[in-house]
């Protein structure tokens, strides 16, 4: 095997420009076997064995069809280090969990992201998406896409579900930025040593939020989210207080942040991809599922997910070993040269598109899929109608190994 000349554990790496990254995984893709990384070293983690990076599309989905072996809760998903039981507490959701505690917390909310209840919200995205273009229209050409578009309208609709006030929508924006800001200086400071400490400040602020506003909905429920968790109107069952606040951390990070640099991504693919906008624009309704999963491929906001083996296993040829890490990359799997046919190429007729941008099969696939599929939806068919020619910036990404982020892109119409 050739020696590598990068390392996907040094921060460094995720700051260089995107063509040199995917050339990178393009270089882990022809190997024979998983590349092996130290784990970075980190100030408030212990540093763990290291890992492999699973880049190919069939690595991905036979781990993730296999959760018995490849586990979600042995020191979390989220972070490629073992993180803090100080952590766990703010973050430890469903994505963090293992059956039969994973099955239980996601049959209590499951019920909230079926297309159902997906459609009952309908009226509420198309209002909120019509706003937010008159919005953008007054404003007028030089303003912040992520900002006055792509984030206004996951945050406003996941808000909505749980019953979040308008007036706190800034405070939820500010501190879930912190949580998904990696070793970005914007949202993490310039002080590496702190950001333990803002991660566990920013989880803390929002789970004192919900645990408010759950204690009231208690004595008072509406037909909020919040209200049916907290009075057993789901299967009988409710979360825990703890249970609550890390669910809505989950939610307000991955149904905003996701679906935020998905719609971010979508208008720079637009503008970088005329023929496909014309395309588009020729029958908006015909073309727009296989357009988000096309946009959703290609932005695949969430790069990778950490699992932790379980037993002696061998998957495709390469024996894993207890205790060992893996990691499954799905912004590389995403461009896998053997299942996507030109995978650089933005194809909104593109059949089949069998990606991972939602996470791959199994129990941890995304619950809000359905969700955020209509939010992108609905948001670029409000665009194009009105603003058919909205082009998108060059983008100031986010630093971040976790987030395929954009965090400010100034548009033009």
């Amino acid at each position: 095997m050739s020696v590598l000349d990068f390392d996907l554990s040094d921060s460094a790496f995720w700051t260089k420009p995107m063509a040199e990254r995917e050339q990178a995984f393009e270089r882990l893709r022809r190997r024979e076997s998983p590349a092996f990384f130290e784990e970075m070293e980190l100030s408030f983690a212990a540093k763990g064995p290291g890992y492999y990076a699973l880049v190919k599309h069939a690595d991905i989905l036979e781990a993730s069809r296999n959760p018995e072996v490849f586990c979600s809760g042995d020191g979390g998903a989220t972070s490629i280090p073992d993180m803090p039981a100080e952590f766990t507490e703010y973050f430890g959701s469903m994505i963090n969990m293992d059956d039969p505690r994973h099955a239980r917390l996601r049959r209590i909310v499951s019920r909230a992201f079926t297309p159902k209840m997906i459609k009952q919200f309908e009226a509420d995205v198309e209002e909120a998406a019509v706003r937010i273009v008159d919005d953008l229209l007054d404003k007028g050409p030089g303003c912040d896409f992520v900002a006055e578009v792509a984030a206004r309208l996951p945050l406003k609709i996941i808000c909505d579900m749980m019953g979040i006030p308008e007036r706190d929508y800034q405070f939820v924006f500010e501190r879930s930025n912190v949580i998904l800001g990696g070793f970005d200086p914007e949202y993490a400071g310039d002080d590496l040593d702190q950001v333990a400490e803002r991660l566990l400040t920013a989880g803390m602020e929002l789970q004192q939020l919900v645990r408010d506003l759950a204690a009231h909905r208690a004595g008072n429920p509406t037909n909020d989210l919040t209200s049916s968790l907290v009075n057993a109107n789901i299967d009988g069952e409710q979360l825990t207080s703890q249970e609550l606040g890390s669910f809505f951390i989950l939610l307000v990070v991955a149904g905003n942040e996701t679906t935020r640099n998905a719609i971010s991504y979508g208008l720079r693919l637009l503008t970088n991809n005329p023929g496909q906008r014309a395309l588009w624009l020729e029958d908006l309704e015909g073309h727009a599922p296989g357009a988000v999963e096309e946009i959703v491929r290609l932005a695949s906001p969430v790069n990778f997910m950490r699992r932790k083996v379980t037993r002696d296993f061998e998957m495709n040829g390469h024996l894993y070993r207890a205790g060992q890490k893996a990691v499954l990359f799905y912004w590389a799997a995403n461009r896998d040269e053997a299942v996507f046919d030109d995978p650089y190429r933005f194809d909104i007729t593109r059949q089949p598109n069998p990606h991972v941008g939602f996470g791959g099969p199994g129990p941890h696939f995304c619950l809000g899929a359905h969700l955020a599929r209509r939010e992108i939806t609905v948001m670029f068919r409000e665009l194009l109608r009105r603003v058919p020619q909205i082009e998108g910036g060059k983008p100031d990404r986010l630093h971040s190994m976790f987030i395929n982020g954009i965090k400010h892109m100034e548009c033009a119409f």
